[in-house]
C-alpha cells in the first residue's frame, strides 16, 4: 500500500486497486466505465439518471429497451382540480421536455443493436399529437402498436380513457423473420395492473414481448423504469439481463423482486 504525506498526515492510496478491481468485475459486462458516474448494476434497480445509466452502455449491446417517458401532455390538458391520488401522484413526477425525451430516444438507439426494439409508451393525446419529432434523425421504423385495455375507466374530457399504447419500433434493418419469435400476440391486450405506482405497466404484456424478441443472455433496457415492471418481467422470462434506473428511492428494488 502506497502513502502520500499531505499536511502531516499518511493518506492511503488504494484507488488504483479498488480501480483495477472494478474493471476485472466489470469486464463481462455491457457498459461503459465511467471516472465520475458508479456503473449500473445488471438486474436491480438503479437509482441514477436514466441518461447516465444509458451513456454508460455499450453501442449495440441491448436486444430490446422499454421507455415510459414522463410526458405531461394529458396532465396539463387535464386540470380538472378532482384528480384522485395516482392522477396526484402522477403530475408530482418531475416532467421531461420533448428535448430530454428525444435524448432518451437517441441514445436507445444507440444501445439497441441492429434490429432490436424500443417499445415506447404513449396515451392518446400522443398517439393523436404525434411522435415524429422525438424520433427524427434516428434509425428506428414504426412497426407495429399494441393497445394495452387496462381494464377500467380513467379520467377524460370527452371520453373516459381506458387505454394506453405501444408504439413498436425496430431499428434498422427492419425484418421480422428470425426476430420477432412470437406471431400470437394480439394487438389489443387486456391486463389488469395494481396501483402500486403512478406509472404501473402490464408485466405479463412486456414479459411476452421480451420473450419474443430476445433470447437467453440477452440485455434489456429500461432507463426510466418506475415501478420496475421491466425488471420483474425479465425475472420471470429468465436469461435475461436487465439494465434500469430511475430516480427513485431503494423500496422499489424490494417491490420488483
Amino acid at each position: 500500500m502506497a502513502t502520500n504525506k499531505l499536511e502531516g498526515t499518511k493518506v492511503s492510496l488504494t484507488v488504483g486497486a479498488v480501480f483495477d478491481r472494478a474493471v476485472a468485475q466489470a469486464a463481462a459486462l455491457p457498459v461503459r466505465l465511467s471516472s465520475v458516474t458508479i456503473p449500473p448494476k445488471p438486474d436491480t434497480a438503479n437509482i441514477m439518471s436514466g441518461l447516465d445509466l444509458l451513456a454508460q452502455l455499450e453501442d449495440g449491446s441491448a436486444a430490446a429497451a422499454f421507455f415510459d417517458p414522463q410526458y405531461r401532455g394529458v396532465l396539463d390538458h387535464l386540470g380538472y382540480g378532482n384528480e384522485r391520488s395516482r392522477q396526484k401522484a402522477r403530475a408530482a413526477l418531475a416532467p421531461m421536455d420533448e428535448a430530454t425525451i428525444g435524448a432518451f430516444i437517441s441514445d436507445l438507439e444507440r444501445v439497441l443493436r441492429p434490429s432490436g426494439h424500443l417499445f415506447l409508451w404513449l396515451d392518446k393525446y400522443h398517439l393523436v399529437e404525434g411522435v415524429l419529432p422525438w424520433l427524427a434523425g434516428t434509425q428506428f421504423n414504426k412497426v407495429d402498436m399494441i393497445t394495452w385495455d387496462k381494464g377500467r375507466v380513467g379520467m377524460g374530457c370527452r371520453s373516459r380513457r381506458k387505454s394506453e399504447h405501444l408504439l413498436v419500433l425496430q431499428k434498422t434493418p427492419t425484418r421480422a423473420k428470425g426476430i420477432w419469435l412470437d406471431h400470437c400476440i394480439p394487438d389489443v391486450w387486456r391486463e389488469v395492473v395494481g396501483r402500486d405506482h403512478a406509472h404501473t405497466k402490464p408485466v405479463e404484456l412486456q414479459r411476452t414481448l421480451i420473450a419474443a424478441t430476445t433470447r437467453s443472455g440477452d440485455v434489456v433496457v429500461d432507463p426510466a423504469a418506475g415501478s420496475y415492471s421491466v425488471l420483474k418481467a425479465c425475472r420471470q422470462v429468465g436469461g435475461r439481463r436487465f439494465y434500469g434506473a430511475d430516480l427513485v428511492g431503494p423500496e422499489i428494488d424490494q417491490a420488483a423482486a
